[in-house]
């Protein structure tokens, strides 16, 4: 039972840290870009924009959970 625990808590702390770490990497990634990607998907419906940031965030969770598991 104490086993089941500590996978549990150790698993929720491997999400709740790729998670701060995916959405730092987007941070960074918005503001070397040029323009506001937010702005640019949500406000004008940049289409071009949402497949690049798309494709940015599925390449670097990639990454991080390879850095996770080793």
């Amino acid at each position: 039972m104490e086993h089941s625990i500590i996978v549990f808590i150790t698993s929720i702390l491997y999400a709740a840290t790729g998670s701060i770490l995916l959405w730092l990497g987007y941070r960074i990634f918005d503001k070397l870009t040029p323009g506001d990607a937010h702005a640019k998907i949500f406000e004008e419906g940049n289409i071009a924009v949402s497949i690049l940031v798309g494709a940015f965030v599925l390449g670097l969770s990639l990454i991080i959970a390879a850095a996770m598991v080793g």
